[in-house]
């Protein structure tokens, strides 16, 4: 993130995703409506107290990270694999049988 208007998206969308109201969040981080709605709007300076604040309540880390590692750092949500394992291809193999793997009787 390099200006306010992206700091000021990234705490939007935490509120949104945590489903936090402002009201509640600038009581918890101990700050003026008024501070938050400036903040929130991404045309106002803010002291990095208020930030931390705000990073705290809403559950995220600041992190300061070399230029060239930033990208992987804000590369996104975890997301599942593409490849399967070889555990999964397996049971796909398999099918939706319910039978256990191991574990069976012999008759």
């Amino acid at each position: 993130m390099k200006s306010h208007p992206e700091v000021a998206k990234v705490l939007r969308d935490a509120i949104s995703h945590r489903k936090v109201s402002q009201a509640r969040l600038h009581e918890e981080a101990g700050i003026s409506q008024r501070t938050l709605t400036n903040v929130l709007s991404g045309n106002e300076d803010f002291k990095m107290s208020t930030l931390f604040a705000l990073a705290d309540r809403l559950g995220l880390e600041m992190l300061l990270v070399p230029k060239g590692a930033a990208q992987a750092v804000s590369a996104g949500a975890v997301t599942k694999p593409v490849v399967k394992t070889r555990v999964q291809k397996s049971l796909e193999r398999r099918g939706a049988s319910d039978a256990p793997l191991f574990g069976r009787s012999n008759p």
